[in-house]
């Protein structure tokens, strides 16, 4: 045996292996296991379609700040116009008492925002995260209060690049207590979908930590800070879904964002009096500024890439140049890829993006919307559960009666007080022997025990059908609910 070998019982030779253990690197040479990922500093833009996303930046968040305090006047008081009481299991829509059996409602909500998104993408690509979704939303808020107390572009990056003086200091943390602020006043409006805002305010007011809305408003409140002011256009370009499945939605006639390449090409730079043909250069100065305004930090002059929100921050900024250079706009804009190839004129390119898809997505959407809205309006505003008492599913009662018990939960979906008749057909003889009229709160709901009886013996054994039916004495509405009469052998 060799020096490598080692003895084993009954002269059974077993070689030893040595394993052979690479020198740990320095660590310059350690390799990382994430990409390096550069901090953007977009620079401000302003155009027609900063304008627009500002426009739906200023609808959005007065709809959402200023909904959960208006009221609503009802015969028992004023509430809130629009509140989601997960306590109480109602939900209030304006003059609508919604139950959690009204559940279809919100599928129907679900579904017509999941054919709206197709719609748009279709249409436009990813024009709903560029100018609409929560997301970019409140980050062109947390950029706002960053360039008003930082600076543009090249201002935070230089105060970035320096080292802490007393004036950074001072910037960076009045920075963070406005977003911080911004924050938890976006938490609180929130949590004041589902709890009372004004209770919700004085629980604050009275510094009562202890509530579960207090721990979700802290919770929502972090998490916009974080994703507005730290992850930014990583939520768009990782976490978010719809950056990784918008493909399957798009085709050459969906508009998108797009570098005319044949006219931009070849890019350089220049003087505004020099003659581009004679200098053999495309209308791109190639001046960077379309990258420096991208929320997402890419250059769309490489093609589309999945991280483009569809913001058109770089339309603007591009357009801008073209201006100052005396050159036609559009070397960036929105546009298919079948009218880049093609050269198509804007009605052209406008009447290929109206075709057959976006037209069957459009009409089943309207469609969903009516129908939706319809039964909203032509809904019965009284909800009805029949239960059986399982305690006493049949007996024989006094007068030689078969009697059947049941809990009838009786919901009224108005906020007036309703009176109720009951009634029940289904089998001969079959009488209500309980109250026949109920009184139920506004927006409230009952249990009622109901006792059904048919004389014994003139049924035969097994179930029955039977339909029990409540109905208002205003005869606004009526319900019936099916139900079985057990008819033991």
């Amino acid at each position: 045996m060799s020096g490598n070998s080692s003895t084993a019982p009954a002269g059974i030779g077993i070689r030893k292996i040595i394993p052979i253990v690479p020198a740990p690197s320095g660590p310059a040479e350690a390799e990382s296991l994430y990409e390096a990922q550069d901090k953007i500093y977009p620079r401000a833009v302003a155009g027609r379609f900063a304008r627009v996303r500002w426009a739906f930046v200023w609808l959005t968040q007065l709809v959402f700040y200023c909904l959960p305090w208006l009221t609503w006047t009802t015969e028992a008081g004023q509430r809130q116009a629009v509140l989601f009481d997960l306590a109480a299991r109602r939900f209030y829509l304006f003059g609508y008492v919604l139950y959690p059996q009204d559940f279809i409602y919100l599928t129907g909500l679900l579904v017509i925002s999941a054919l709206s998104l197709f719609l748009f993408t279709a249409l436009a690509g990813r024009v709903w995260c560029g100018f609409a979704c929560p997301q970019t939303v409140y980050t062109e808020m947390f950029l706002w209060i960053e360039r008003k107390v930082e600076g543009d572009r090249n201002a935070r990056m230089k105060l970035d690049g320096s080292p802490m003086t007393l004036e950074k200091l001072v910037k960076k943390w009045f920075k963070h207590l406005l977003w911080i602020g911004l924050a938890m006043w976006t938490g609180f409006t929130f949590v004041g979908y589902f709890s009372p805002v004004r209770e919700l305010g004085l629980e604050f007011l009275q510094t009562r930590m202890g509530s579960w809305e207090v721990f979700w408003v802290f919770f929502y409140g972090f998490a916009t800070y974080g994703n507005a002011g730290f992850l930014r256009e990583q939520v768009c370009k990782y976490m978010c879904p719809y950056a990784r499945f918008q493909s399957a939605m798009f085709d050459k006639d969906t508009l998108i964002v797009s570098y005319d390449a044949a006219r931009g090409e070849p890019r350089g730079s220049r003087s505004r009096k020099a003659d581009p043909q004679a200098l053999a250069l495309g209308s791109c100065v190639n001046c960077n500024l379309c990258v420096h305004v991208c929320p997402t930090g890419i250059d769309i002059r490489n093609g589309l890439q999945y991280e483009c929100i569809g913001c058109a921050a770089c339309v603007d900024v591009c357009d801008s140049v073209m201006d100052r250079m005396n050159y036609p706009r559009g070397l960036i804009r929105f546009t298919t890829q079948n009218a880049m190839a093609q050269r198509w004129t804007l009605p052209e390119t406008l009447r290929h993006v109206l075709r057959p898809r976006v037209l069957v997505y459009g009409a089943v959407l309207l469609a969903l919307c009516v129908a939706l809205a319809w039964s909203l309006v032509a809904r019965t505003p009284l909800k009805v559960d029949v239960v059986r008492d399982r305690a006493a599913l049949a007996r024989i009662v006094a007068g030689g009666k078969l009697e059947n018990v049941y809990r009838l939960q009786i919901m009224n979906a108005t906020e007036r007080q309703q009176h109720y008749r009951l009634m029940a057909e289904g089998l001969p003889g079959l009488a209500l022997t309980s109250e026949t009229e109920v009184a139920v709160g506004p927006a409230e709901s009952r249990w009622v025990a109901v006792r059904l009886q048919i004389p014994y013996g003139s049924a035969s054994p097994g179930s029955h059908p039977i339909h029990i039916q409540v109905t208002s004495l205003a005869g606004d509405s009526q319900v019936s609910e099916k139900s079985a009469f057990l008819v033991p052998r």
